[in-house]
């Protein structure tokens, strides 16, 4: 509604070369600032799904022999550490089997 008023008011008020120039001026920076904003939505894809857990730190809730549970950005998922883990053990996760984590300690 903004970009309408001011649009008429350009375009009736300002004398007459000044107001085409102003409409186009505004536009340029509308259009500039269009751009500016898909560039910087689109520069880095957002990162989802279990398979962005892969590499993430996380502490072991409870003991991991083999299986048991982990706390990863402050979700439980199960898990399972092939060397074995104690409650408390920072871990990372090294991979992704279904809804299990593989981890090993950190």
């Amino acid at each position: 509604m903004l970009v309408f008023i001011s649009l008429l008011l350009a375009v009736f008020v300002l004398p007459s070369p000044w107001g085409l120039v102003a409409v186009a001026v505004g536009a340029g920076l509308e259009i500039a600032e269009t751009s500016a904003f898909i560039w910087w939505s689109k520069r880095q894809q957002a990162a989802v799904g279990v398979e962005s857990l892969v590499g993430k730190r996380g502490v072991t809730v409870d003991a991991l022999w083999p299986d048991g549970q982990v706390r990863v950005n402050g979700e439980i998922w199960k898990a399972r550490c092939a060397g074995g883990c104690d409650p408390g053990t920072a871990v990372v996760v090294r991979g992704v089997d279904g809804l299990l984590l593989e981890v090993d300690p950190a």
